[in-house]
């Protein structure tokens, strides 16, 4: 059974940092894309970033850029999202995903696994 579980959500204050946690169990991930999505109250959930595990390519959306990072430790079968400097509408609940597409992908149909989302709040 194929399990992500985040963590690492929390309140920052705006400018601050958090890092993100999703730890994938139930299957081997080496040929999936690993996607990091948001839903803020009243809105669609929102592509952040995403990961392509055996090669490592990452791709963004243009709002995060330079300002969070994806990575993954394959020794922990675990994938990663730093967030610095921290902006008020940054705030959501992220879900972390994994979809077996053969290219990265934005889109929510592409991901066929899905946490259970940690809220990240940021205050002014």
């Amino acid at each position: 059974q194929v399990q992500l579980v985040e963590s690492g959500g929390g309140l920052v204050q705006a400018g601050g940092s958090l890092r993100l946690s999703c730890a994938a169990s139930g299957r081997t991930f080496t040929s999936y894309n690993m996607g990091w999505f948001r839903q803020a109250p009243g809105k669609e959930r929102e592509f952040v970033a995403a990961l392509r595990w055996n090669s490592g390519d990452t791709y963004y959306v243009e709002s995060v850029k330079g300002r969070f990072s994806i990575s993954r430790d394959n020794a922990k079968n675990t994938v990663y999202l730093q967030m610095n400097s921290l902006k008020p509408e940054d705030t959501a609940v992220y879900y972390c995903a994994a979809g077996a597409a053969i290219r990265l992908t934005i889109s929510t149909r592409s991901y066929q696994y899905w946490g259970q989302g940690t809220q990240v709040t940021v205050s002014s």
